[in-house]
């Protein structure tokens, strides 16, 4: 039997669908993985036993340089953070959370403002490039922007993720026609969308893979993504310049005399908005033993 190895682009109740030389393999995954805790996810680069002509078998996942447990998505490069400006409002509490979790594990996250041509987005363009992260406002008239985004994705295993109904479907139906991803109208009553996307797939598009994700909420993120408290400081580049500073060795950067991050927010020189993120998602774990963190 013939051994290949692989990347899995697509995972739906229990088949895995692998790409390798030059084909699409259905897979099952060997039940060794059930014992080691360990599941083969979109993203993974696998060894795989081609059983029949388009039929093969999960034996190995290779080592991972990255893995998100919701979505479900390993190895990677990019994470795009997609909010809109309206119809849902934009979170920067949301945007910050998913940002730091990037940052924590290595992908470099990028944002997208949708619907840009409703309403400003100036102040949270500001907000973002200040602290000298890549960030686009999009519409359907952002030809310049499109043509950013497309070359970013080139060689790099990326993804697209946020809340529901921030358009990240009709994003990626906008930069490639050709996928034609499912949408849905925002639920007025709800205020938010209806999930559309049902699982992780990657798709081949724009020199690298891409994947669309289901919605997930900020529950999702709290419960699957949680940052030690020693490390969320670390996941915001614009404090680094500043730690070193601070009076005291394990400052909290929250409310201590000598605080250099502190005296940064009172100068302008890191943003408000970020700074109360950091103090929302420091609280939340501080009191978190470190064998409850799920990450």
């Amino acid at each position: 039997m013939e051994k290949l190895t692989g990347l899995i682009v697509k995972a739906v109740s229990g088949f895995y669908y692998v790409e390798a030389a030059d084909c699409v393999y259905e897979c099952k995954a060997r039940g060794i993985f059930r014992k080691r805790g360990i599941s083969p996810s979109v993203g993974d680069t696998v060894e795989i036993t081609v059983t029949d002509a388009d039929k093969a078998q999960v034996e190995e996942i290779l080592p991972r340089k990255n893995y998100l447990v919701r979505p479900p998505l390993a190895n990677l490069d990019r994470l795009f953070i997609v909010s809109s400006v309206c119809e849902p409002s934009p979170s920067t509490l949301i945007i910050d959370k998913i940002s730091a979790v990037a940052v924590s594990k290595g992908i470099e996250p990028i944002i997208v403002f949708t619907k840009a041509d409703l309403a400003d987005t100036s102040g949270l363009l500001e907000i973002y490039r200040s602290v000298g992260l890549t960030c686009f406002e999009y519409s359907t008239k952002s030809e310049h922007d499109k043509k950013m985004i497309i070359s970013l994705l080139e060689g790099k295993i990326s993804a697209f993720t946020g809340n529901t109904g921030v358009g990240k479907s009709s994003l990626l139906n906008s930069l490639f026609p050709e996928l034609r991803i499912s949408t849905a109208e925002i639920s007025h009553k709800l205020g938010r969308g209806r999930h559309t996307t049902r699982h992780s797939e990657l798709y081949n598009v724009g020199g690298g893979y891409v994947a669309d994700t289901p919605g997930f909420s900020t529950v999702d993120i709290e419960r699957y993504e949680l940052i030690r408290k020693d490390d969320i400081a670390g996941c915001f580049p614009e404090f680094a310049d500043y730690i070193e500073n601070c009076r005291f060795t394990g400052c909290a950067h929250i409310c201590e005399k000598g605080c250099a991050v502190i005296e940064a927010v009172k100068e302008g020189k890191i943003p408000v908005s970020r700074h109360n993120s950091y103090k929302q998602m420091y609280d939340e774990v501080k009191n978190i033993p470190d064998w409850m963190n799920k990450r």
